[in-house]
């Protein structure tokens, strides 16, 4: 019967299959690691719409929306964020018909509309679409 054989290699890692994002490091007395990051990066000017988006994303939760409200306005706050880390320049118009779909989502909370809503969401719904009205 033959038996596998197994094979070992001194000389440095050896992968069996696709990596990605690892560091190794072997053989070393001290480690020096470097990263670089090709994630997105906001537009130029945008990065106080990009912070305030992305802050919202985090309180959408405790809202009070109905899912498929919350996941409308989750949506949209990622079309904007897609929209200001673009590789070319954000498409005004792409990102005001966001912006608008964002509001939109807020408005029931802001207004009182939806019931159950957290404490204090009433007004945070309504700061934040005045902040993001002044976004542009």
């Amino acid at each position: 019967m033959n038996e596998p054989q197994n094979v070992h290699h001194h000389d440095g890692p050896v992968f069996n299959s696709g990596v990605s994002q690892a560091q190794f490091a072997w053989n070393n007395e001290t480690v020096t690691q470097n990263q670089q990051s090709n994630g997105s990066t906001v537009a130029p000017g945008y990065e106080a719409l990009a912070e305030l988006v992305t802050g919202l994303l985090g309180q959408l939760p405790e809202a009070g929306l109905a899912d498929r409200d919350r996941e409308d306005a989750e949506a949209a706050a990622q079309e904007v964020l897609t929209e200001i880390t673009r590789t070319d320049a954000p498409e005004e118009g792409r990102l005001r018909r966001a912006l608008a779909g964002l509001r939109g989502a807020l408005a029931p909370v802001a207004t009182g509309v939806v019931a159950g809503t957290t404490v204090g969401a009433q007004e945070w719904a309504l700061a934040a679409i005045t902040s993001l009205t002044g976004a542009l």
